[in-house]
């Protein structure tokens, strides 16, 4: 799946991915008029997305889907969550679930199931929420990731593992040093680069992927240097303040080796000044564009 990725990447010279975390309030005022019921939410919800990734799909490789965003609605939220990784997939766009799950062993192998796998009744195997890839947490050690390594093995898939991530509080846990001087996210790193070991594919980067936040640029170059096999899911650029510049040092001298999440500065490009007068879809390709340009200035040319 990573080579996948990559080669899209390469293609639409475009390390981008858009974050489809689509509160209903985001929505346009006219969209949201006389809703009342999760259903209809949901409908206006999918509507939203499906508008957005008919702008999109030719110019950025992969979305990534926010199933809390969705959860909130209940069942028909998760109809929403459904149909949008499914209209994706048939604009031929990488999927990524962002999901979060862990557990205990046999726990993790039900969400593996679910969104890299399929799930078995009788005789046939049914696929729940088909995405292509899926963010876990691999803070349960090597347990709750050993099933989706093994869905990505045998299905094609790949994982993005929970590393070090955007959010300021995350240091409290993540930046605390273990007896031997290294930080509980170094460790994790190593964990994950040892996960992901028998996966690697023909860019020299593995399935088993992480996450590793734009806000944090010094500790994003060390991971890059120490993780030379793992592929950088990049949250954080924009609205939670990483910059193109910051996260140049999570990248490879070919201009490989992640791709940057945006979430709110895509959806909501609307609401801008700078986007004044467009429709919500297309001020989100304009910053799209904006954003790819951006990019290339700080990385340059992928797989030079």
């Amino acid at each position: 799946m990573i080579d996948r990725l990559i080669k899209k990447i390469i293609d639409m010279q475009n390390p981008t991915c858009v974050g489809l975390d689509t509160d209903f309030d985001y929505l346009p005022e006219s969209m949201r008029e006389d809703m009342a019921t999760f259903e209809g939410a949901s409908e206006a919800i999918t509507e939203f997305n499906m508008n957005i990734v008919d702008k999109i799909s030719d110019i950025v490789p992969a979305i990534k889907i926010q199933v809390a965003y969705y959860e909130m609605y209940g069942y028909e939220g998760l109809k929403a969550f459904d149909y949008t990784i499914n209209y994706a997939l048939g604009r031929g766009m990488i999927v990524i679930a962002d999901c979060k799950r862990n557990d205990i062993g046999s726990t993790a192998g039900c969400y593996a199931k679910a969104y890299l796998g399929g799930t078995r009744v009788n005789e046939k195997t049914m696929r729940a929420f088909p995405a292509d890839m899926v963010t876990v947490n691999g803070y349960l050690g090597t347990d709750g990731i050993a099933p989706f390594v093994k869905e990505c093995k045998e299905k094609g898939k790949g994982i993005f593992v929970l590393v070090k991530t955007s959010n300021p509080s995350g240091a409290e846990v993540q930046d605390l040093r273990l007896e031997n001087g290294i930080t509980v996210y170094e460790r994790m790193g190593e964990l994950v680069e040892g996960w992901g070991s028998e996966l690697i594919g023909r860019y020299g980067y593995s399935d088993v992927g992480a996450v590793v936040g734009a806000t944090y640029p010094e500790q994003g170059a060390e991971l890059r240097k120490k993780m030379p096999h793992t592929f950088f899911l990049i949250p954080g650029y924009g609205a939670q303040g990483g910059s193109a510049e910051g996260i140049k040092g999570c990248f490879d001298q070919r201009g490989l080796g992640g791709i940057v999440n945006n979430s709110r500065g895509i959806i909501c490009a609307y609401k801008k000044p700078q986007y004044s007068g467009m429709t919500y879809w297309e001020a989100a390709r304009a910053a799209c564009l904006d954003m790819r340009e951006d990019l290339r200035r700080a990385i340059g040319k992928m797989g030079r």
